[in-house]
């Protein structure tokens, strides 16, 4: 009896031996999903551009329509060339701002009217059925009635074009009142009515972001503050210095935000950081 238990002893000795030499990775968790670094700027950066670009970045943002602020995109008719440069493609849509949506049936119009037109230019880009289009959403916080309306409006003509829906949107707390906040993320889910979107969430708040950098292992998307985030917006160009200031040093010195080696300063971008190198390929 005393062998038996001896060797009983000995056996469990071994074995908890065995499994602490085990690496922790390999018997807690898995090795943690890769992120991937990309950057989206409002003006096609020109074919010499790509191979300079495509250095640090695996995807890039994809402009149907104007950007913010510009007239006209300069993207159209580049999708093929900047795919064969090994980049993936984030397709964004320009939404309108909530000033511009006069009621809720005027919302639903024009969401119906952008979502027909979005599906177009994406077909006529040569995107196939499945592409995530992105909706930008520029404004913060909680939306107007009438925005929602726009937005749901929007979802609903892209589906029978055979694309799937996605929004630029702020993952960035609100005061909300009564001590509470609230971020557009939220407000959105809030309002979907089953619905479904896949978030590209901008936060260049200094922590978390880590400001206008460009690491070989990039953040995950998770650590934006919206755990299902796809995409995270990590910088913009010029900086926003309200909340920036923690992280000022890794902009340049006029406040933007320009790619390695981009000596001349030709582009200043946004960088972005996905869970995937092509966010918008079909799933």
């Amino acid at each position: 009896m005393l062998r038996l238990r001896a060797l009983v002893t000995l056996l469990v000795l071994v074995s908890l031996a065995v499994l602490l030499a085990v690496p922790t990775r390999s018997r807690l968790s898995p090795a943690a999903a890769p992120s991937y670094l990309g950057f989206d700027l409002n003006e096609y950066p020109g074919d010499d551009g790509l191979p300079l670009l495509r250095k640090t970045f695996a995807f890039a943002g994809y402009w149907l329509n104007a950007p913010p602020g510009e007239k006209r995109t300069t993207w159209l008719g580049k999708r093929a060339l900047v795919q064969s440069h090994g980049f993936g493609l984030v397709v964004l849509f320009n939404g309108r701002l909530s000033r511009n949506l006069k009621s809720s049936e005027d919302a639903k119009r024009k969401g119906t009217l952008d979502g027909e037109n979005a599906g177009k230019l994406a077909h006529q880009e040569g995107f196939s059925a499945g592409t995530i289009i992105f909706l930008d959403i520029e404004e913060g916080g909680r939306l107007t009635h009438p925005y929602h309306d726009y937005v749901n409006a929007w979802i609903d003509a892209l589906a029978p074009q055979n694309f799937r829906t996605g929004a630029y949107c702020s993952g960035m707390p609100i005061d909300d009142g009564d001590g509470k906040t609230i971020t557009t993320v939220q407000d959105l889910h809030n309002h979907l009515a089953q619905r479904k979107l896949v978030l590209w969430v901008f936060n260049d708040a200094c922590p978390p972001s880590p400001g206008c950098v460009f690491p070989q292992t990039p953040p995950s998307p998770a650590q934006s503050g919206i755990s299902d985030a796809t995409l995270w917006q990590i910088s913009q160009s010029p900086r926003r210095k309200e909340f920036t200031a923690q992280c000022a040093s890794t902009y340049n010195t006029d406040g933007n935000c320009y790619a390695p080696g981009d000596a001349s300063h030709k582009w200043f971008l946004d960088v972005d950081v996905a869970t995937t190198a092509n966010p918008s390929a079909p799933q």
